[in-house]
């Protein structure tokens, strides 16, 4: 099973009108994951968007920021991505499915025998764009659970949760709490200091059982 979902807001809908991304755009993508990573694990040379075989559509030479997300019976396995634009979507997909799988600090590399198990979870991001508010109050109040990604950051401290996070952390002074943390702040440092917040949505796709 194969499931594609998108969210629309207002400075985005340009963005996603002119990009919403197919069923099939996503499984090419996923697919491109999988195979970057059984070739970086059997030591064969990594597949390009121009190979012959498997050409990319057209949209995914777009700019955009991606995150590529594994898991193993449902537990995180690996999450490394880039917010902004940095490169096209297949390249962005292919670059942090090898971080994902082989530089994510908080994880050992991944192991050959492990890659039957592991699920691909992909997300293509509209731009973030800077939040306005008065207090925490006001924050907890802006955000929409299941929607936004959040990007929190307070001097030299800074982290993001996809909107995926909301499903494990559906209140939002849970969410923004346990970001902090992720940032290497106090859990309520969103209440007490004032961070710059910055918003962002996904279109995601995830790999079946």
């Amino acid at each position: 099973m194969w499931v594609g979902n998108h969210s629309i807001i207002q400075s985005e809908e340009n963005f996603l009108r002119k990009l919403h991304l197919s069923e099939e755009q996503g499984r090419q993508l996923i697919r491109s994951a999988r195979n970057t990573i059984a070739d970086k694990l059997a030591g064969s040379p990594i597949r390009t968007e121009n190979e012959k075989n498997d050409p990319p559509d057209p949209a995914l030479l777009a700019r955009c920021g991606t995150f590529v997300t594994l898991k193993i019976a449902g537990t995180l396995r690996g999450c490394i991505g880039n917010l902004e634009p940095v490169s096209s979507i297949y390249e962005g997909i292919q670059r942090n499915a090898l971080n994902a799988a082989f530089h994510d600090p908080r994880f050992p590399k991944l192991r050959e025998e492990e890659l039957g198990k592991v699920r691909i979870d992909i997300s293509i991001l509209t731009r973030p764009q800077p939040l306005t508010y008065e207090d925490g109050e006001d924050l907890v109040s802006r955000l929409r659970p299941g929607i936004d990604g959040v990007i929190l950051g307070l001097g030299h401290h800074r982290a993001t949760f996809l909107p995926q996070v909301w499903e494990q952390l559906p209140r939002a002074e849970d969410f923004l709490g346990h970001l902090c943390r992720k940032a290497g702040l106090s859990p309520t440092a969103w209440r007490d200091s004032h961070p710059e917040v910055e918003l962002y949505q996904v279109q995601c796709f995830e790999e079946g059982n």
